[in-house]
């Protein structure tokens, strides 16, 4: 069989595989601390930026949101788009292309959902185990806001 066909689990058909990237959404929540960083209790360990998978049919703004809530317990306003990340390499688990939005978090964040903990860290003191692309992410954040572009 071609290295791009599998065998249908239903009828055993030859099905052409597509390896797209999955679409997923990074969360910058600010918070008047500093922002919101997830401790992951899944590999890859480390802190990231809350988010996940846009289920089929989400918007991802919707998604952005859901994420929040999920991870942080926290209910985000003021949503602006920060960017999309496409390095096929910034996830070693799979491609993924994330885009990244920044919102205020309202509420008390607490760790839920795939979070193993959580914290809230100023710009100038995050952590140095950073998973994903996040590191990259947050100085395009950090920079964008600087000229006022957020």
């Amino acid at each position: 069989m071609p290295r791009d066909y599998l065998a249908c689990p239903a009828c055993g058909a030859q099905v052409r595989s597509y390896r797209n990237p999955f679409p997923t959404v990074d969360i910058i929540i600010e918070m008047a601390e500093g922002i919101v960083l997830i401790e992951r209790k899944n590999e890859p360990f480390g802190w990231a930026l809350p988010g996940g998978f846009v289920d089929y049919g989400e918007p991802l703004e919707h998604a952005a949101a859901r994420e929040a809530r999920e991870e942080t317990s926290l209910e985000i306003t003021s949503l602006r788009l920060v960017g999309c990340y496409s390095d096929p390499a910034r996830d070693s688990r799979m491609h993924t292309i994330s885009t990244v939005y920044a919102a205020k978090g309202s509420g008390v964040p607490c760790a839920a959902d795939d979070a193993a903990g959580l914290a809230v860290f100023p710009l100038t003191a995050l952590p140095a185990m950073l998973c994903f692309d996040h590191e990259k992410i947050l100085a395009n954040y950090v920079m964008l806001k600087e000229k006022g572009l957020l």
